[in-house]
């Protein structure tokens, strides 16, 4: 699934407020609102990201982003934020498996 970089506007150093949007047929299509998190994997690091889905922010149409601070820190340290006003970076989503995805540029 294609998704776009997010920020919510303030372009913290720390990572915080920043975040993949993905479109509401892609959620419901993808996640199941039973999980609690999920796994985010990101290129070139050895970690895995977990990112509460289980708000209803994210289940209604005003906020479909997974939204974490350690997205924050990989999207500045890959020069892919901040970026110019109107022109977020795009990447693919892929499910590999149950609630586990992973990022590809």
């Amino acid at each position: 699934m294609k998704i776009t970089a997010w920020n919510n506007g303030l372009k913290s150093k720390t990572g915080s407020g920043y975040g993949f949007r993905i479109s509401a047929k892609d959620r419901d299509k993808y996640f199941k609102k039973e999980w609690s998190f999920v796994i985010v994997n990101l290129p070139g690091i050895n970690k895995q990201i977990e990112i509460n889905i289980k708000k209803n922010s994210f289940w209604n149409d005003t906020c479909v982003e997974l939204i974490s601070k350690e997205i924050g820190k990989w999207l500045q340290s890959n020069k892919f934020a901040p970026w110019q006003k109107g022109k977020p970076p795009k990447f693919k989503l892929e499910n590999i498996r149950k609630n586990e995805f992973q990022i590809i540029i």
